[in-house]
């Protein structure tokens, strides 16, 4: 197996490519730009098998090994970017107003680019690697239609593996668990109807704002009251919006929240519980709601014996000490699960140092990091196919 020094001759080429991504970020399923990117980049190594246009504006590209037969290995990056203004000052800053890669995202694109050019030079592995360049994560979706289009079918994917960067986490060090790593992601809106009337006469009225405060007040005991303390729920309403004014109680407030859970069993109790929640805080006080649920990202869950091997390939490139296989699961999600819904493999987070966080407007992927990421594929490969 390779350590992190044999990648080095790819560090400044693959820092100019994530540094040409960050200038020119893109949103959603929306990139023209990047795309063509990609795919010209993986032209320029000799691969030949090269398809676009997949969910709109994704890529695989697909590098065949030459110590026979074997099965086919899936590596997925995502390379959507953000819809926030860039505060970095970074010379590499974005060019477009009001869009940033503050994910990581240029990183993920450029590690797995590096990868390709470096697998594509030493084919000593049986079976193949595909390369997949995946839009719209940020959205939730992409994913899920790469998936609905048939890329595993179609390529013979027997396996899928992800990385995402990790600030907070030391360069060099990798982080990885058995089992759900990140979160199921649902989200509800809820209006709840009163009655509206002047703020000088509430006894007059069903102030659907007073409505509306204890329904959030009372979801936060789905989590302090209602769940084991070792179990890990969250039910945010960070969305509030009313149309009354000083003097005016209005008729309707509006409310969107978010729930993240680890578990199928936690999944279910909160969908059912916010609604009988809100239903009951809005009958005691006189008022009503109309509510919706809405299921998004299913947890990410890694597969055992998938993820022993990613253990092993990190590993092999930063020794045992630098590779934490046991992190305590993000509540955060990721549409990467809907591959491996279809598919078994694993998920792993890349330290990017002592940066800001991620979706922040400070926020860059450090170019350190992308000699490690390289490693990490090629070693994942050759554990993986070995000839």
């Amino acid at each position: 197996m390779s350590g992190v020094q044999e990648f080095s001759y790819l560090h400044k080429e693959a820092a100019d490519w994530r540094r040409y991504l960050h200038q020119n970020p893109e949103l959603g399923y929306d990139l023209p730009e990047t795309a063509a990117f990609v795919a010209k980049m993986l032209a320029s190594f000799g691969i030949e098998e090269i398809e676009t246009g997949i969910a709109e504006t994704g890529v695989i590209a697909v590098v065949r090994g030459t110590a026979g037969d074997g099965p086919t290995v899936g590596l997925r990056a995502d390379m959507d970017a953000l819809p926030i203004e860039e505060m970095s000052n970074k010379p590499w800053s974005s060019k477009k107003p009001g869009l940033m890669h503050a994910c990581g995202h240029d990183g993920h694109t450029a590690m797995l680019l590096g990868a390709a050019t470096h697998i594509a030079r030493y084919r000593n592995f049986r079976g193949a690697v595909a390369f997949i360049f995946q839009p719209a994560e940020e959205e939730g979706r992409g994913a899920e239609r790469m998936v609905q289009q048939g890329i595993m079918e179609r390529y013979d994917i027997t396996g899928v593996y992800g990385m995402h960067t990790s600030p907070g986490l030391d360069i060099g060090r990798f982080a990885i668990r058995e089992g759900t790593i990140m979160a199921a992601l649902d989200e509800f809106d809820i209006v709840v109807i009163g009655k509206g009337g002047h703020a000088a006469q509430p006894d007059a009225t069903i102030d659907p704002v007073v409505v509306a405060s204890q329904i959030i007040v009372t979801l936060q005991t789905l989590v302090s009251r209602n769940t084991k303390p070792t179990e890990s729920l969250v039910v945010s309403v960070p969305k509030v919006r009313s149309t009354g004014t000083y003097n005016v109680i209005p008729n309707q407030v509006e409310l969107g929240g978010t729930v993240r859970s680890i578990s199928p069993a936690l999944r279910d109790f909160a969908e059912r519980q916010v609604e009988q929640c809100a239903r009951g805080v809005a009958s005691a006080m006189g008022a009503a709601i109309e509510f919706t649920y809405r299921r998004l990202e299913p947890l990410t869950y890694n597969h055992p014996e998938q993820t022993r091997s990613a253990v092993a390939a990190a590993r092999r490139l930063v020794g045992g000490e630098s590779v934490d296989a046991n992190v305590a699961p993000v509540m955060g999600a990721e549409d990467f699960a809907y591959m491996l819904q279809v598919r078994p493999g694993s998920y792993i987070f890349i330290g990017n140092g002592p940066t800001a966080g991620l979706h922040h407007p400070s926020f860059d992927f450090d170019d350190e990091a992308l000699p490690y990421g390289i490693g990490y594929w090629v070693n994942l490969v050759n554990t993986l196919l070995a000839g």
